[in-house]
């Protein structure tokens, strides 16, 4: 159920509408997460800030995928997970890869499995990794300050599966070829 409106350029409220221009003018269209987020200006303001602080980082494209599309299926959200495996996908992540993590399994790759484990964990056990989950981390070739990194892809990736699980936010078209419920992570 659809608990909230999806705000356009036009409908949203005014302090909302220059970082709508801004993302649409970015993007070519707007999101359904963000048309949601944008009936509030401090949360749709406060995540693009943490989004373009996340994007900026060390990470690499399909890593920052790695990362959001496990956050996703870890909180259960479908329209993040549609839109996480749209994007990986699209920054050439192979589909074996992102089905693994769709259906709640590591990635093969080494390093793209220690990103998704600790990313993992630190949403399970809400912050409180061991002194092992750290070092698989770091062994893969990550640096301890890149954790504090994860910490900020959760952060923006948990503002936006949480919205859109609490609002019932509908999934765009443009991501329904990769429509995804946690049944299927279960399932698999």
């Amino acid at each position: 159920m659809q608990r909230f409106n999806l705000q356009t350029i036009e409908t949203a409220p005014e302090k909302s509408k220059p970082t709508l221009k801004a993302l649409e003018e970015r993007f070519g269209f707007l999101p359904n997460a963000i048309a949601t987020m944008a009936n509030n200006p401090v949360l749709l303001n406060g995540f693009v800030a943490i989004f373009g602080s996340f994007h900026g980082g060390s990470f690499d494209e399909i890593e920052k995928q790695v990362l959001l599309l496990t956050n996703a299926v870890t909180i259960k959200c479908p329209w993040t997970v549609a839109a996480h495996s749209t994007f990986a996908i699209e920054d050439g992540i192979a589909e074996s890869e992102v089905n693994a993590i769709r259906a709640g399994r590591l990635p093969r790759d080494p390093k793209y499995a220690a990103l998704s484990a600790l990313t993992k964990a630190l949403i399970e056990n809400k912050g409180n990794v061991t002194d092992a989950d750290i070092d698989k981390f770091i062994s893969a070739g990550y640096s301890k300050a890149q954790i504090l990194e994860v910490v900020t892809g959760v952060g923006v990736s948990t503002m936006a599966a949480t919205t859109a699980n609490m609002a019932g936010t509908p999934i765009d078209e443009r991501f329904q070829a990769q429509a995804w419920s946690p049944a299927s992570a279960i399932a698999a």
